[in-house]
Order: C-alpha cells, then structure tokens, then sequence
C-alpha cells in the first residue's frame, strides 16, 4: 500500500519526466526552426533546407548541454560568406525557442 508520501514522490517524478521530455521537444523544433532559418540564409530551399535542418537537429544531439547548434551556424555561415553576428545568431536562436514552446503549449 502507497503512503501519501510515496505518493507525492511519484508524482513528482511524473512531472519531472514530462518536464524534461517539453524541454526535449522545444530544443528540437526550435533547432529546426533554427535550420530552417539558416538554410534560407545559406540560400538552401527545398528538401535540401529540410535536410539541413535535420542536420542541425543532429548537431545538438551529437554534442549535448553545448553549443553545438550555435557552433555548426557559426562555422556554415562562415564557411559561406553568410554576414551573421554571433548576437544575431543566439537571438533568432531564443526566439525559435519561445516560438516552439509557444507551439507545444498550444498543442501544435
């Protein structure tokens, strides 16, 4: 039999794991609404800007609680020409994320 306090304990837990699957969803859509971004800049279109994205989605895997993301943006727009400031970058980055959360709130 469940004590109230294994109770709360449990439930806790619960919220904890949902909790951290939310913020798992907000990073990768707003990772790939980050993609998505770049890819234009890049002048990618098409499935290849899906691509992209993808493969942007994989940079934050690949190298987790880092700057994977920024870093993979930094080095393509770099390695293209694309004129993109570090601040530019990191705000369109805090604003696909605010958008995701946005979306997954609103059941989207």
């Amino acid at each position: 039999m469940m004590s109230t306090f294994d109770k709360r304990e449990e439930g806790f837990e619960s919220k904890f794991a949902h909790d951290a699957e939310l913020r798992f969803r907000a990073h990768a859509r707003r990772n790939k609404l980050v993609g998505l971004w770049a890819a234009e800049k890049l002048g990618v279109a098409g499935a290849a800007a899906e691509a992209y994205a993808k493969d942007v989605v994989t940079a934050d895997l690949d190298k987790p609680n880092s700057d994977g993301v920024f870093l993979k943006l930094r080095k393509d727009f770099d390695d293209k020409g694309v004129a993109q400031s570090d601040h530019q970058i990191r705000r369109t980055m805090d604003e696909a994320l605010a958008k995701a959360v946005a979306d997954i709130q609103a059941g989207r």
